[in-house]
């Protein structure tokens, strides 16, 4: 009918409009054309979709999209659009003219010849894309050393050989150049230097950098050159690739090809490399150890590297050590070192590296080391191919070094103690040329840094700790398999011993962490010189003659070995040098006493109770450790004394009842007093209860290492305060490593039954802890009149008769503490000052640390005569101090130049200061001039304006009693000073109502964590300063942002602005009522509603300005709803691996939240009103986000009684849970449900549930297959952790395969660990802690089972595999 009309009306058109409507067809075919064009865009959108498809393969691939291309893609997507959009424009004209029934001929005819024009364009663009050829291609990547400077160091005495290789590569009469020196000069970073800059010099279009390996491959090296020229050689015969490279680089007019690092000659025609006559324009540049090398592959242009001279090499030094080389105890050292580096770089940078931090014996060691040097150091290696690690190995410098680092790898699997490492050691003879212990021990640990700065070795968890990579483990193992025939079995089974064939040759056999079913008797290891046995199976016998056939035998370690006595072979080991018997339990080890040769013995850790008679007789006895034998009571009289080779001796946590010399009863156990018949003694380490039983003039014996502490009870240094310990605790270097002083002494005294004048003789303490030392009240002159000039470490606490520290104001002064590195004063409530006068320049001036903490009379840390005290101040944390006033005060009555204002006052090398709870209005630094002149700034703020900071990188503040932390007016060098400042941390200060001004935040480009919480007063985050304009803050570089419990806070700014943390990880922005805390950057204030005077409150942070890289966020229940309403892009959220919700009012945790979270791995619920946690009705819904969620905590969900209902869907929700945490859940009364769906849990941990009366079921128990860690304190209505499911299941077994760490802290109830009888398996167990649970008389009823393992009982400990037994013990 439509149709019908449009006829009609085309023929009242012919007489109206006359012939011009004739001479277009576009009206008559108007449904037909728009039928075309869908019909084209249709097949343009599938080309368009075909070509994407291949696009986006190609981008996956890394390669580049033709220009061409992508404006295809870009038209084809404009055009489908336009006609899109005309097709729909067409279809609403029809509805306006009635479907048709009254058409616009106008309208019609234009609509029509549009789509005839687009239909044609379409069809063009589907018909271009069929021509592509290629769509895509790889490019050519830039290596980042030709954009960087990085390593290069510009020596003035290599300048002249560097022009002369520049123009060497310029003269267009000569093809190769060659470098080369010997190794470590640092041939790699010239030749890169002088490729980068002709590169930079557009001297050429293309450099290329090859490395050689010692065997040349042609192949690897024509594919290495032919991939950063984007060629791709097909060819399979070296010399078709050749041709195919050749021809490529003959393209390239100037082209610079860098081959380093070569071995041997190389023919350049072979690989493909034109040079000469051939290619005037290709540039070969080569670097070699070996001239010759050079010469013979064609290069005579050749130009020597040689070391520097002895300024170039101080001053790399200096830049690889550390400013410390100029410190005064070093820098003669330093020099000396720096001159045995013979100039050569890899050796300077290598040692300042290794010695960097170190110690003054280790920079002795060294100097010897280089002033004695081997043939083999810094040689090359052999021409055979070797990989990474190996490589290493034969470059390591010394055979000393090569034996080190294959024992490491003999003895343990993974973590080694330096300890253990020296044992061995000693015993196979590694340390040559060294006599005493000391030296020897000095040797080690410089062989380990060499060790690890080759990257053969790894940090440890401690000072006294290293570990290997379990690559470079195995490489090492394998070479000490075929070098020295070692035979080694790591984590599984031993099934079979040597043959026969190997037995003859064989030096070392190393078993660990493995199951020996029986030890055979009868092998013949003639060769044998280190057997290591750790077996899983402590109580595997070892038949009586088994170390018949070993008599070369020099090291024995019998780890956790349970022996009622060791075999009677052992005493014809003659040769025996080591025997370590750690962490076993060996109830009679007289026969020790035989061999006449040891030098080293060891118990650590061992459950002994006695040492009998006959260890008197190893006359040769060198080292004996008798560290954390906590059972060990008894010594026979004399055995000690009777040691008078005896060195080192280590006694740390051993409870002997040492007797008091002059008793008249008959002598059942040793005294003290032996230790003064050692005329060899070296290092001593020993807990001495009763300080009755000290022998006069022992702590006046000359030793080079000691830890002695003496008293009744441990020497605990204090946390801190409970309400800002975690913010205290955090800074690492509050956690002093003990380890790395050699001559400690700990005084924890009730009495004065030691006089001062027994200590004076303690001239070389380097760290002194007094706790509740009586009698004393000057420290320095009441204990060492010479002021303990060589005293690191000061570390006094709990004595209430100190008054000061140093009171020299009636003696003659002093330079007091000329070497303190830190000093710790903790609860000395009568301390009024530190210093009685003022401080000299001189005294403490090796100053790094301070921590004072609950010292109520003191006023100020130190009164200063001058700036210029202190000079190495680094860290300062003072708290709870009621009175103090100032940190500092400088000049004053008595000064010298009190005369003199101040105009600054730097403190140039302070980089933390923690200030916690100072009542009283605090200053950091008061300066004066006269006593009644004072020049200082007001109280109201913490930092004046005369203070610099220049270096301060952490500033910690609790409750502090100051308006301002800085001066109003700061000036322009102070803002600048603040530069450094990476942490900022302001907890509960009252007054404050602002924390900076905007010219501040310009200054904060390496902050990194800023946290602002309970400060009542404040009401903006940055003040305003000057004409209001509209501002933008950008914080470049904070990855931690917390602004929690600021009630009255109304804004970030009170201006028009916005904020910026383009790199923030962590955010936690918390009950601060007042302030809308999001918004969205499409509906933020900005200038034009200023203009308008429209009052809109700003959001404190837009969404888009926080969330792009954020990874933890932590809000409040009513901003967590923000987050769900807000609209946000796909994937906004995606980052977010960690949530904490906290004070969220609703009934259950709303599910639906998850879903904006992609990603989120830890859910934590804090503070919360939940009655359940997860409602089963929603679970379906949101399974899949549930299912990736690793870590779970809960704290302080008092309406909760459980996770989930029993037998509901949630039972499989959480099956790759790995962590949980609940803690004070008052109402929680059933934790884990009745089904093993926790396989995945590797660590729980359950506190203050005072409802739990159980943890988990025998079911539950069962499923818990990957537990590795289970932590319950403080329930106290719990029984036992793990209940019998049902009747059916009291004998059940239950494995606990892979739990290592179990503690039972605080539980009043606890009774057992089992309230059935199930029997158990801790395969794994390492831990058993139980303190506080005073009703628990048996660890379980059922049958038990578990290695040796570290049990401690409230403050009792032993080793032990029976558990029953050991509390049943330990408890009586």
């Amino acid at each position: 009918m439509a149709e019908i009309i449009v006829n009609v009306a085309i023929e009242v058109a012919k007489c109206v409009l006359g012939p011009i409507w004739f001479r277009s067809s576009y009206l008559r075919n108007c449904t037909s054309t728009f039928q075309k064009l869908s019909n084209g865009v249709e097949k343009l959108t599938g080309a368009r979709e075909s070509m994407q498809i291949k696009v986006d393969v190609a981008r996956r691939k890394g390669e580049k999209i033709e220009k061409r291309v992508e404006k295809w893609l870009t038209n084809v997507e404009q055009k489908i659009d336009e006609a899109e959009n005309l097709i729909k424009e067409e279809e609403e004209a029809n509805k306006k003219c009635f479907r048709g029934f009254c058409p616009n001929l106008k309208k019609r005819y234009q609509l029509s010849k549009k789509a005839v024009m687009m239909e044609k364009e379409v069809v063009g663009l589907k018909e271009e894309a069929e021509k592509f050829d290629q769509i895509s291609y790889r490019p050519i990547l830039q290596e980042a050393w030709l954009s960087s400077v990085k390593g290069y160091e510009a020596f003035d005495s290599r300048m002249s050989t560097v022009r002369n290789i520049q123009n060497a590569v310029t003269d267009p009469d000569i093809s190769i150049i060659g470098v080369y020196g010997m190794g470590g000069t640092g041939k790699t970073t010239l030749v890169k230097e002088v490729a980068r800059q002709a590169k930079n010099d557009k001297l050429f279009q293309e450099v290329i950098f090859t490395e050689l390996s010692q065997s040349a491959n042609t192949k690897k090296i024509q594919g290495e050159i032919a991939e950063k020229l984007g060629l791709e050689l097909c060819e399979e015969t070296e010399s078709g690739r050749a041709s195919r490279l050749c021809e490529r680089l003959k393209n390239q007019k100037k082209i610079l090809v860098v081959l380093d690092n070569m071995w041997n000659h190389l023919d350049l025609e072979s690989v493909g490399i034109p040079y000469g006559d051939d290619h005037k324009g290709c540039k070969v540049l080569l670097a070699a150890r070996d001239r010759n090398v050079l010469l013979k592959t064609g290069s005579t242009n050749n130009f020597s590297i040689s070391v520097l001279n002895e300024d170039e090499a101080w001053r790399l030094f200096k830049k690889m050590a550390g400013d410390d080389v100029e410190n005064q105890n070093l820098k003669s050292i330093a020099r000396d070192v720096t001159k045995a580096c013979g100039g050569l770089p890899v050796a300077i940078a290598t040692i300042a590296r290794a010695l960097r931090n170190k110690s003054v014996p280790e920079w002795k060691n060294a100097l010897r080391e280089l002033r004695t040097p081997s043939s083999g150091n810094f040689e090359g290696v052999p021409a055979e191919a070797y990989s990474t690690i190996e490589l290493s190995y034969k470059f390591l410098k010394s055979e000393q070094l090569k034996k080190t680092f294959l024992l490491c790898s003999l003895t343990r699997c993974h973590a080694f103690s330096t300890s253990d490492l020296f044992k061995y050691g000693m015993g196979l003879g590694i340390f040559q040329g060294v006599n005493m212990l000391e030296d020897a021990r000095n040797k080690l640990y410089a062989l380990i840094h060499e060790l690890k700065d080759s990257c053969l070795l790894l940090e440890g968890d401690s000072s006294t700790e290293f570990s290997m990579h379990d690559v470079v483990s195995d490489v090492a193992i394998s070479i000490a398999c075929r070098d020295q025939h070692a035979f080694v079995v790591r984590n599984e089974d031993l099934q079979k011993w040597p043959d026969e064939d190997m037995l003859g040759n064989c030096t070392a056999i190393s078993v660990a962490h493995s199951n020996i079913n029986e030890l055979p008797e009868g092998l013949e290891f003639p060769q044998l010189e280190l057997l290591f046995l750790s077996i899983k199976d402590s109580c595997v016998k070892i038949p009586e003659n088994f170390f018949t056939g070993m008599r070369k035998l020099r090291v024995i370690d019998l780890t956790r070995m349970q022996l009622t006595s060791l075999p009677s072979s052992l005493d014809v080991l003659t040769n025996l040098q080591t025997l370590c018997l750690d962490q076993g339990v060996i109830e009679d080890i007289a026969i020790i006493g035989k061999l006449k040769n040891l030098e080293i013995l060891s118990f650590l850790k061992s459950d002994i109770v006695h040492l009998p008679k006959e260890l008197g007789q190893l006359t040769k006895l060198r080292l004996l450790d008798l560290s954390d034998c906590f059972n060990l009571k008894v010594i026979a009289p004399h055995v000690i004394s009777s040691l008078t080779r005896l060195e080192e001796l280590f006694m740390r946590n051993c409870s002997v009842e040492w007797e008091i010399e002059g008793s008249s009863c008959e002598r059942s156990n040793a005294s003290l007093n032996e230790l003064m018949h050692l005329p060899y003694l070296s290092a001593l380490e020993i807990d001495i209860e009763n300080e009755n039983a000290l022998p006069e003039g022992l702590l006046s014996k000359k030793l080079a290492r000691y830890r002695i502490s003496i008293g009744n009870g441990l020497f605990e240094h204090h946390r801190a305060s409970h309400n800002f310990g975690h913010w205290y605790r955090y800074n690492k270097w509050y956690n002093f490593d003990e380890q790395k002083t050699s001559r400690m002494l700990k005084l924890r005294l009730n009495s004065s039954s030691i006089c001062s004048e027994n200590l004076q003789g303690v001239k070389d303490v380097e760290y002194l802890c007094l706790d509740k030392f009586q009698g004393v009240k000057n420290v320095v002159f009441d204990l060492d009149k010479e002021g303990f000039t060589q005293l690191k470490h000061l570390h006094v606490q709990n004595n209430p008769e100190f008054s000061c520290i140093i009171d020299s104001m009636e003696r003659v002064p002093r330079d007091a503490f000329p070497l303190l590195e830190s000093l710790t004063l903790h609860y000395l409530i009568n301390l009024e000052k530190i210093c009685h006068d003022k401080l000299r320049a001189e005294s403490f001036n090796e100053l790094n640390t301070i921590k004072v903490k609950n010292c109520n009379k003191l006023r100020n840390i130190f009164s200063l005569s001058t700036t210029k005290c202190l000079p190495r101040l680094q860290k300062i944390a003072v708290i709870d101090c009621e009175n103090m006033e100032e940190i500092f005060v400088i000049g004053g009555e008595n000064d010298g130049n009190n005369n003199q204002v101040h105009e600054k006052v730097e403190f140039a090398q302070l980089t933390s200061l923690s200030l916690g709870n100072l009542p009283q209005p605090t200053c950091f630094c008061k300066v004066m001039k006269t006593e009644d002149n004072l020049i200082t700034s007001s109280s109201s703020q913490l930092f004046s304006e005369k203070v610099l900071l220049p270096n301060l990188e952490s500033l910690e503040l609790y409750k502090i009693n100051v308006e301002n932390i800085w001066h109003s007016q700061l000036p322009t060098l102070s803002v600048s000073c603040l530069r450094s400042l990476t942490r900022l941390i302001v907890r509960k200060c009252h007054k404050l109502r602002y924390i900076f001004s905007p010219s501040m935040v310009r200054s904060f480009e390496q902050l990194q964590h800023l946290e602002i919480c309970n400060c009542m007063a404040l009401e903006e985050i940055i003040a305003r300063e000057g004409a209001e304009t509209a501002t933008s803050f950008v914080f470049p570089q904070v990855t931690t942002l917390v602004l929690a419990k600021l009630p009255e806070l109304r804004c970030f700014y009170p201006g028009v602005h916005t904020s910026e943390w383009p790199l923030l990880e962590k955010l936690d922005v918390r009950s601060c009522d007042k302030v809308k805390i999001f918004a969205s950057e499409l509906f933020s204030l900005n200038e034009e509603s200023q203009i308008h005077n429209i009052t809109v409150q700003q959001p404190l942070l837009l969404f888009e300005k926080v969330f792009l890289n954020l990874e933890e966020l932590k809000l409040s229940g009513k901003d967590i709803a923000i987050i769900w309403q807000c609209k946000f892009p796909k994937n906004f959220l995606s980052k977010i691996k960690l949530l904490r919700v906290v004070n969220d009012e609703s009934e259950s945790f709303p599910l639906v939240l998850l879903e904006r979270f992609d990603n989120l791995e830890t859910l934590a619920l804090l503070r919360s009103s939940y009655k359940e946690i997860f409602s089963s009705g929603q679970v379906d819904k949101h399974i899949g986000k549930l299912a990736k969620i690793k870590s779970l905590k809960l704290s302080r969900l008092n309406d909760l009684n459980q996770l989930w209902e029993q037998n509901s869907k949630m039972d499989s929700t959480f099956q790759n849970l790995e962590i949980l945490r609940v803690f004070n859940c008052k109402n929680m009364t059933n934790l884990l449900p009745s089904s093993p769906s926790f396989q995945h849990l590797k660590e729980l941990h359950v506190g203050k549930c005072r409802k739990l009366v159980n943890l988990v079921t025998s079911t539950t128990a069962k499923g818990l297959v990957q537990l590795v860690k289970m932590t319950v304190s403080r329930c106290s209505e719990m029984t036992a952790v793990v209940v019998a499911a049902s009747a059916a299941s009291e004998g059940d077994s239950i494995v606990f395969s892979k739990l290592k760490s179990l503690s039972l802290r605080f539980s009043k109830s606890l009774a057992s660990f089992c309230s059935g009888n199930c029997a158990f398996k801790f395969p794994a167990l390492e831990e058993l802690v139980v303190i506080g649970c005073p009703k628990m008389e048996i660890f379980c009823r059922g049958e038990l089972t578990a290695p040796r393992v570290k049990v401690q009982y409230d403050n009792k400990g032993r080793w032990e595999s029976d558990l029953n037994k050991v509390i049943e013990e330990l408890r009586d």
